[in-house]
């Protein structure tokens, strides 16, 4: 899993959509997306961590579980 596939599976478990994460946070429009293939700003990370309510590197963890 991506990192931006495992932010997906926390947002869609907290009723949220990449679109209304990045419109809320004021990120680029697709930004996200592009961590399927690419690292984030870690203030970036950060802030999207925080609103999803977990940390990075839960989210980091959650990628990486999954490549398993």
């Amino acid at each position: 899993m991506s990192l931006y596939t495992a932010v997906k599976a926390v947002a869609s478990k907290n009723g949220k959509s990449i679109y209304r994460i990045e419109h809320d946070l004021g990120i680029g429009n697709g930004t996200i997306a592009r961590w399927d293939a690419s690292i984030p700003r870690a203030d970036t990370l950060q802030n999207v961590a925080d609103y999803l309510g977990v940390t990075p590197q839960y989210l980091f963890s959650l990628a990486k579980k999954e490549k398993k």
